[in-house]
């Protein structure tokens, strides 16, 4: 099989494997990309670069990798020494400039929840502008004003781990035992900036097919949209919703469910 070359080199997509939620999404990106998809032990350093070790023995040059792996599993020789997905000394050649790693390292930065925080102030930094649609209402415990807000409204709140993802880290405060509240307020104080609270809110219920019956559960949307002169919202969107009766948390690795939605008119 022909492969995509960007570069001089192969491009592949670099997945955890096919127990990670998202495996379907990484399988299916590879095939409408015409690349491989490949797991750690696909992919060897060698020298100064990086090699893709094909079935049949053969091995090419990697130009591009588009990984879907986060920064810290990705070299076990330069990050986490625990990580067993990751590729011994590929950020040695992504050093060197000899492969392309996609996201750039650090872009996970983006991922730090405690940067919504910050974005109605960056639109007011930089746009000059007044934000249009609104954040749900945040502290950031890592201010003493907000840390105080936090102590007394603790039982109405929501509280997230800024570097999880997939609905870990998330707690409320409403569901805590008492020792549960004082053990979180103890590391909470210890490690302010790990944390940001929200207000908590009322998500949809929407109905679902659960075996024979239909049921309500919490839902949220999610748009999409492309970023050009002028960004272009879809028409459509992603609807995750709870397959738990008493739970706010819709993310597909914590067992959530998902339906496609379309936006048939607009006024």
């Amino acid at each position: 099989m022909d492969y995509v070359n960007v570069g001089g080199g192969l491009s592949v997509v670099l997945t955890p494997g096919r127990y990670n939620a998202a495996y379907f999404e990484h399988s299916f990106l590879a095939e409408r990309m015409g690349v491989p998809l490949v797991g750690y032990n696909d992919l060897q350093v060698d020298g100064d670069y990086l090699y893709f070790k094909g079935y049949a023995g053969r091995r090419e040059r990697v130009g591009a990798v588009y990984r879907r792996i986060s920064d810290e599993y990705m070299d076990p020789m330069t990050f986490n020494p625990e990580s067993v997905i990751g590729v011994p000394h590929i950020f040695d050649v992504y050093r060197k400039g000899n492969v392309a790693l996609l996201n750039t390292p650090g872009n996970g930065i983006g991922d730090d929840k405690g940067i919504y925080y910050f974005v109605p102030r960056m639109i007011k930094y930089y746009l000059g502008e007044e934000p249009i649609l609104h954040n749900a209402p945040t502290y950031l415990p890592f201010y003493e004003e907000d840390m105080q807000y936090v102590l007394e409204h603790f039982d109405t709140l929501v509280l997230k781990d800024v570097a999880e993802a997939g609905g870990y880290g998330v707690v409320f405060g409403s569901k805590m035992t008492a020792q549960q509240k004082a053990d979180f307020i103890a590391l909470l104080k210890a490690e302010p900036r790990r944390f940001i609270a929200q207000e908590v809110i009322d998500f949809c219920d929407i109905p679902i097919q659960e075996g024979e019956d239909i049921v309500e559960r919490k839902a949220d949307l999610r748009a999409f949209v492309l970023s050009s002169e002028e960004p272009v919202v879809w028409k459509s969107g992603l609807t995750r919703f709870s397959r738990n009766p008493d739970s706010f948390i819709v993310n597909s690795s914590q067992g959530g469910g998902f339906k496609d939605t379309w936006v048939l008119s607009q006024s």
